[in-house]
This record gives structure tokens, C-alpha cells and sequence, in this order.
């Protein structure tokens, strides 16, 4: 007798699980520990402006992140805001004024700053709660906007808001990083200019680098090549670099970017006193031409010892200043350009003179990223010339 067995294909062996009324909501499953860590990653501030009107448990842990980035689209002066189209705006939730940026362009770069980071208030309000978007603004500097589709109970309204009033909502902040679309002072397009200035309640130190050409190396000839390259015991300033207005030019660069940063320091006053949690600030822009840095003891020495303003304009008084300088009419970076008129100046006030110098010069060599930092490491091997300047 022979059988066969074969399988009963009516029955599963794993069945089905009943259906569920409600689906689970995987993100639910998650402890606010990975969630804030996760929001920590994200950084941008449009983007977890996003996050926070998805639901009342990410509404909630959303002000709680810790690392920050807040990206200006653009800079707009007082006649902007007249703008109907520039000013169309909606709203929704409490977090709408995180979204997003809109604004026309920069004019008046250093006062089209002060408009962007000041922190004059609106003289109408809505009848809105205070989570709610703040109508009525005027001279205001940045406008937010929310464009998301699914926005509910959208109301059309007029709003600027600074990356102060944007800030607001977050009351665990650490680590800030605010990024303006470019730099504040306008150059040709083969100029180069980039500087790096830490300060507490004034400036501790300034680095400028810059270049009156950037060109290719071969457009250049071997000779000067070599001349600009040279070694240690090299690196006179030629004759004509007095005469044909070059040291008058990176004076000029110099004190226009002790002006930005200076200007940038001074306006961001608000957000360091209101938010006691920073550890450390950096406000850069687009284009990497200046980045001024705040680690945790500058700021705290901010908050404890107010800063000395400038007379003429709204920025921080600039101390009086010792400066090195190096020039090489040409210097050549690894990426294949060639500086043409390359020259570092290191910036230190001067009642820091009788302090110990930083023998191997990192502050000056570490102040730029790749290629530049080559650059800088280079040149400082060449003749240092000193300068002395008043407070300004």
C-alpha cells in the first residue's frame, strides 16, 4: 500500500494577524531621547519649523533641539517691506515663522545687516495668540513665510521676522549657526578677501587673507612663480607695492573686514542674552568671505561685561590693533590657482601685545579651510612687517 503525502495548501503556517482598527505609528514607537537626536542632525531651522506642525509630540520636543541652523535667504532694507508681493505671507501653527525666508537683495550691505539681525519690534498686533504669526509689522527685516500645502486654518498676513524673533521658540540652543545668503562687502569677481574674527565682549583676533587676482597657474609665468614662493629669508615688499596703491588697497580690505565683523558681533547681542544655554555661535555667510566665531567663555564674558559701541554706526568699538602682515606678489596653491598679491594680516588688540605669542602661528594657519589655510601657512613663513591701528 503506498500513500503520498503532500502538502495541505489550505492551511498557512503563519496566519494572518486579525486587522488592527488603528495602524501603528512607527515613530510613536520611538523614546524622545532618539527623536531629539535625530532633530539634532537635522539642525535647519526651516526644516524643524516643518517638523514641529506635524504633531503636538514633535511641537513639543521640537524647541528642545540643541544644534541650530538658521540659513537667511536674503537681506531686504526698509523700502522692501512696502512690497505687497514681497510681503504675502501665511501662516500656520506655532511654528510657521520658522519656515522660510523671502526677501528681494542686498543694498547697503553693512545697514541692510542691522535691518537683518536688529531686533526694533512691531508697533501692531493681531489679535492672533502669541504663537501665532505677529501682523501689522513694519521696518521689519526678514519675511517668513510657510508654503506648505497641507496648512491648516491658513490665514493670509504680513510678517517680517529676524532670526531673533525666529529663535524665540527654541530655549534649549547650544550650538548656533546663522548664515547670511553673502558676504557684506562687495568685491570683483577675481578678488579674493576671506577673514576669521573671535570675540568676547570686543575683538580677540581678526585673520585677513586676500588676493588681488585669482588665475589659473598657467597663465603664469615660472619666474614669478618663483619669486612669489620663495623661502624664509625672502618676502620684501617690492617698491612698488607703496607706490601703485597696493598697501593702501589691503588696508582698505583690512578695515572693511574689521567693519563687518564688528557690525555682525554687535547685532547679535540680543540672541546671545536671551538664550543663556549657548555654547557656541558662529554667523557666516554664503559665500565664506567672513565668519565670526563665539565659544562658550566669549559669550558668557559677553552676558557678564557689556560691550563698548561705536559712536558712528551700530557695531562694537574696534580696539587699538597690532597687525603682522605677510605679501607674496605670487603664491601658488595646491588646487592649481595662483594668488596674485597674496597677503595675511593677523590681528590682535594691542593690550594683548605683552602676551605670550602662539609660537607656531596656528591661530593664523587654522583660520581658513583648504586651500586657504595652505596659503596662510605659507605666507607666514615669509618677512613679517608690523602696523599699529587706533581704535575705530
Amino acid at each position: 500500500m503506498t500513500s503520498s503525502f503532500r502538502p495541505d495548501l489550505t492551511t498557512k503556517i503563519h496566519p494572518e494577524p486579525p486587522p488592527q482598527e488603528f495602524p501603528i505609528d512607527h515613530f510613536d514607537l520611538l523614546p524622545d531621547p532618539l527623536l531629539l537626536l535625530i532633530f539634532n542632525n537635522i539642525g535647519d531651522v526651516k526644516t524643524l519649523g516643518r517638523c514641529g506642525v506635524v504633531s503636538k509630540r514633535f511641537q513639543y520636543l521640537v524647541p528642545q533641539v540643541e544644534n541650530v541652523v538658521v540659513r537667511v535667504d536674503c537681506v531686504i532694507s526698509d523700502d522692501d517691506s512696502g512690497n505687497p508681493s514681497a510681503n504675502s505671507v501665511k501662516s500656520c501653527g506655532p511654528f510657521s515663522n520658522l519656515v522660510r525666508f523671502l526677501c528681494s537683495g542686498f543694498v547697503k550691505p553693512i545697514y541692510a545687516l542691522g535691518q537683518l539681525l536688529g531686533t526694533k519690534r512691531c508697533s501692531n498686533y493681531s489679535n492672533l495668540s502669541s504663537n501665532n504669526v505677529i501682523s501689522g509689522c513694519e521696518n521689519n527685516n526678514v519675511v517668513v513665510d510657510d508654503d506648505d500645502d497641507d496648512c491648516q486654518n491658513g490665514v493670509n498676513n504680513v510678517t517680517h521676522h529676524s532670526p531673533t524673533q525666529v529663535l524665540k521658540n527654541f530655549n534649549e540652543i547650544k550650538s548656533l549657526k546663522i548664515e547670511l545668503p553673502s558676504g557684506e562687502l562687495g568685491l570683483e569677481d577675481d578678488v579674493l578677501l576671506k577673514w576669521k574674527a573671535d570675540f568676547g565682549s570686543t575683538l580677540d583676533n581678526c585673520v585677513m587673507l586676500g588676493a588681488s587676482a585669482v588665475i589659473r597657474r598657467e597663465n603664469v609665468t615660472s619666474s614669478e612663480i618663483g619669486n612669489g614662493n620663495g623661502n624664509e629669508d625672502s618676502g620684501s615688499i617690492p617698491e612698488s607695492f607703496y607706490t601703485n596703491g597696493g598697501l593702501k588697497l589691503r588696508v582698505v580690505w583690512t578695515i572693511s573686514s574689521l567693519i563687518a565683523a564688528s557690525a555682525r558681533h554687535y547685532l547679535l547681542q540680543p540672541i546671545i542674552a536671551e538664550h543663556k544655554t549657548l555654547d557656541s555661535l558662529v554667523l557666516t555667510d554664503g559665500d565664506r568671505q567672513g565668519v565670526l566665531c563665539m565659544n562658550k567663555e566669549q559669550l558668557e564674558e559677553l552676558r557678564v561685561k557689556p560691550l563698548s559701541a561705536s559712536s558712528a554706526s551700530k557695531r562694537t568699538l574696534v580696539p587699538a590693533l597690532n597687525m603682522k602682515l605677510w605679501y607674496a606678489p605670487y603664491l601658488e596653491l595646491p588646487n592649481g590657482n595662483v594668488l596674485k598679491g597674496a597677503t595675511l594680516v593677523a590681528i590682535r588688540p594691542s593690550e594683548q601685545s605683552g602676551q605670550k605669542e602662539v609660537s607656531d602661528g596656528s591661530w593664523v594657519s587654522s583660520a581658513f579651510e583648504e586651500p586657504y589655510g595652505t596659503a596662510a601657512r605659507m605666507l607666514v613663513k615669509r618677512r613679517t612687517y608690523c602696523l599699529e591701528m587706533n581704535s575705530f
